[in-house]
């Protein structure tokens, strides 16, 4: 069996689930309703968020929100993926358009530590995923390994099946719990949103002094974030060859 024919019968099977199919409407009203609001805030000129613009995003921000005509295009773009992810005719484009916005969105929160979207943005990068797969049937077309389709090969319409995807369910569970242990520890220090959250986590860390200049680099001295983590590093470094 052929790798197309392989995803041709896991996309048929998926496809037969009302389980499946629920997930997937919750999916694309879920990531609708994340696009709406950000994309209207920035249609009507206004500043996305509070941050200050010492913070590594609020400087991204302050900087996209004076590009012009640039900031209220990205918000176009945003609530015209969410309206075609609500409608089912053009849920596929919707799927599409949204993908590289939102992974473009992951990775800037990754880049510069971002509360706000750390965890909610890789997730919904996987809700996107979902849906993409989703509509394997509309997109296998384009794929490298996809082969002409027989008629007579097509599977007939079945009933759709009311089996309860446990073994899916648990996998998603698992993928989030995963993903939300690994993104809460994968860094030693974060910038937090305000200087009196960034200097709360110093009361647990290894080195108070050099993580509480780091929030001063960032919140009162406006440093780049890859500057401010030097210096931490280097401060850490130090009281290693001290000991």
């Amino acid at each position: 069996m052929t790798i197309s024919s392989k995803l041709d019968e896991i996309h048929f099977k998926a496809t037969e689930n009302r389980w499946l199919r629920y997930f997937a409407v919750f999916n694309r009203i879920a990531l609708a309703a994340g696009f709406l609001p950000a994309g209207f805030v920035k249609i009507t000129g206004e500043r996305f968020t509070s941050l200050s613009v010492n913070h590594p995003m609020g400087h991204y921000l302050e900087a996209l929100h004076l590009t012009g005509y640039y900031y209220p295009f990205i918000g176009v773009l945003q609530v015209t993926a969410a309206i075609l992810l609500l409608i089912p005719r053009t849920a596929t484009l919707g799927a599409i358009l949204y993908f590289p916005i939102i992974l473009n969105i992951c990775m800037l929160s990754f880049a510069v530590r971002f509360d706000g979207s750390l965890l909610s943005s890789p997730l919904m990068v996987l809700a996107n995923l979902y849906l993409l797969c989703w509509d394997y049937d509309k997109l296998k077309f384009i794929l490298p390994f996809n082969h002409p389709t027989i008629l007579n090969d097509i599977p007939k319409p079945k009933v759709v099946s009311n089996k309860f995807p446990t073994i899916f369910v648990a996998r998603v569970v698992a993928v989030i719990i995963i993903l939300v242990l690994v993104i809460t520890n994968v860094y030693d220090i974060m910038p937090r949103n305000t200087l009196s959250e960034c200097k709360g986590q110093c009361k647990v860390s290894n080195n108070p002094k050099a993580c509480n200049d780091f929030c001063d680099c960032i919140h009162k001295k406006g440093q780049s974030l890859e500057k401010c983590l030097d210096e931490y590093n280097m401060a850490l470094q130090d009281t290693v060859r001290i000991k």
